[in-house]
This record gives C-alpha cells, sequence and structure tokens, in this order.
C-alpha cells in the first residue's frame, strides 16, 4: 500500500513535497509571490516558504542531539511550524523548537514533539534493532558509521544506556522505540530495502510491533 504523506517528512533525508507547500499558500497559478503575500498576509509565497521549508531542514538536521533513534517531521499552518515526531532526549525536543523560531518569517512554533520515557528495555531493543539492521550486507550502505558496540561500552552508555551515548554519523533509516513498540523511518533506494530493515526489526528479541514508514521512488508503505 502507498504511503499518503501528509506532513513534511524529516528522516536523515527530507521529503519535501511542493505540492504541499503551494497548498498551504492557496496561491492560484500564474500570481506572482509578491502578490499572493499582498493578499494573503497570513500565509508565506511558494518561493519564501520553499526558503523556510529549506531553513527548517537545515537547521533541524544539523542539531548535534539528532541521531538514528529520533524521527522529527514537522508542518505549515500559515505562519506556525507544528513540529512533530520522536525525540529519545529532552534537549532534542528544545534544541529543534529554538533552532525553528530564529527562523525569519516563522510567526510561532507548536513544540508537539513526543519525548520518549526513558527505559532500560527500550535501549536494549534499539541496540538489538540496530545491529540487526545496519550489519545486513544490503543495508550498510545507509551508514558511514561502524556496526556494533565493542565489549566495552564507553562510560556514559554503562550508566545511562544508548540512548544518552546513541551512534554517531549519518544513518537513513532511523529507529524510535517506544514501550517496546518500533517505528523505522527515513529514505531507502528500493521497498526491498524498506522490508529487509522491518524483517530485521520484527526479528529483535523484546520487540512487540513494528510500523514501517521508510520511505522509497514510487512511494512508501505503512506495515504494523
Amino acid at each position: 500500500m502507498k504511503r499518503k504523506i501528509s506532513f513534511l517528512s524529516l528522516c536523515a533525508a527530507l521529503v519535501i513535497s511542493p505540492v504541499l507547500l503551494a497548498a498551504q499558500n492557496n496561491q492560484p497559478t500564474g500570481q506572482s509571490g509578491n502578490a499572493a503575500e499582498q493578499n494573503n498576509p497570513d500565509t508565506w509565497s511558494p518561493q519564501v516558504g520553499a526558503t523556510i521549508v529549506k531553513q527548517i531542514r537545515d537547521k533541524i538536521t544539523g542539531l548535534t542531539d539528532y541521531g538514528v533513534f529520533d524521527s522529527l517531521r514537522f508542518g505549515i499552518k500559515g505562519k506556525k511550524i507544528v513540529l512533530m515526531g520522536y525525540a529519545s532526549r529532552p534537549i532534542l525536543k528544545s534544541e529543534a523548537e529554538k533552532v525553528v523560531k530564529g527562523i525569519e518569517g516563522v510567526e510561532s512554533v507548536d513544540n508537539e514533539i513526543q519525548v520518549l520515557p526513558p527505559s532500560p528495555n527500550d535501549d536494549q531493543i534499539r541496540i538489538g534493532v540496530y545491529r540487526r539492521i545496519y550489519s545486513q550486507a544490503a543495508l550498510r550502505k545507509y551508514t558511514g558509521s561502524p556496526v556494533g558496540f565493542g565489549e566495552f561500552p564507553s562510560v556514559a552508555r554503562a550508566a545511562g544506556g544508548i540512548t544518552q551515548d546513541p551512534p554517531m554519523g549519518y544513518h537513513a533509516i532511523h529507529i524510535v522505540v517506544n514501550n517496546g513498540h518500533v517505528i523505522l523511518s527515513g529514505v531507502v533506494d528500493s521497498e526491498q530495502d524498506a522490508d529487509i530493515a522491518a524483517i530485521q526489526a520484527n526479528s529483535t528479541p523484546g520487540v512487540f510491533s513494528v510500523e514501517n514508514d521508510l520511505l522509497y521512488p514510487g512511494g512508501g508503505k505503512a506495515q504494523k
């Protein structure tokens, strides 16, 4: 089943829909951006909106605390940005709101990001799903980070779990774990790769369910 994208998704890469952006501005075809803004001061022109979308993407993906165990997305309501998704640490929620509020043209931010509760069980699932997905030969291309955590974990990981010391670097497949339920998000090259990732997550001990929100060329799918 093809997945309908109702919001602009923020993962390792962003799926940006110009149709959604144009629709939220209600700009008639052929009308200039400046004229549209004058006629409807509560929205941005498509040109300004596209610039703001790019800035949001760059600001959030550039946050050092945004990692493989988080998944953020956003929506646009007039000149207000609605932040959504999941943060494995509270600091990411506040940091995302701060950088988006600082973008010129954004009038307000509705921060609906859900902070995931601390859980040693979920941390074990994060480790298991991460290892199973990124150790697959077909999926290794989706990260430049070494897979595996070694026999001697860092002090932070030993004290607070992998949530406090997540793998660093680029990860195209994000892994959200909430009370044993897993959500996979991001962008992959094919439906086959999305299926492989979901199968590996499903086979991880302790996982109750898997929602596959991975996107790929030609569509995406929802699987629970």
